[in-house]
């Protein structure tokens, strides 16, 4: 009678290179899920723009924005199921020795697949997070289409409302 090989030891089958393999894949999921999400973003501005510039701003357009918004949340929901996995992996294959760091003595902010792990480890508190997203937003690569949208669609929202004010007081 032949036992199974799994049945011998009470040790774990290593696949590391599955997980390794596995951790690639989801880690390209998790970018072209963020990559999407941008899209979305970008498709409300469009929007918004195009709202703006037909002069047909209206409860619809921002009932459609807010269905964007709502999606870009399901999306970014999707997103944190991969980066759940990914966290499990990176703490499997943070446990298991590398050629590298037996032999070059490394720390554990070497280690291999540690991307997410390492975020989480040195990510600030939420006020931290709005200032870094506030910092970022002053950049002026990032701040021009946005202070340009939002200053066109303040310029229009009073000159409508001083052209209304006009005819009302006629």
């Amino acid at each position: 009678m032949t036992k199974e090989p799994s049945t011998l030891t009470k040790e774990p089958a290593k696949q590391t290179p599955e997980l390794a393999a596995e951790w690639c894949l989801l880690q390209n999921q998790l970018d072209s899920y963020e990559k999407h999400s941008l899209l979305i973003k970008l498709f409300s501005i469009g929007l918004l723009a195009a709202g703006y510039f037909s002069n047909q701003l209206s409860v619809f357009v921002l009932l459609l924005l807010l269905v964007l918004w709502l999606q870009d949340a399901i999306w970014k929901t999707f997103q944190s199921r991969i980066e759940q996995r990914l966290l499990q992996l990176e703490r499997f294959l943070a446990t298991q020795p590398s050629e590298n760091s037996a032999n070059n003595g490394s720390d554990e902010n070497s280690a291999a697949y540690q991307f997410n792990t390492l975020y989480l480890q040195n990510r600030p508190s939420s006020i931290g997070l709005i200032k870094e997203y506030l910092t970022q937003a002053l950049r002026p690569t990032i701040a021009f289409p946005h202070v340009a949208l939002v200053a066109l669609t303040a310029f229009s929202l009073w000159a409508n409302l001083y052209i209304f004010n006009l005819h009302s007081a006629a």
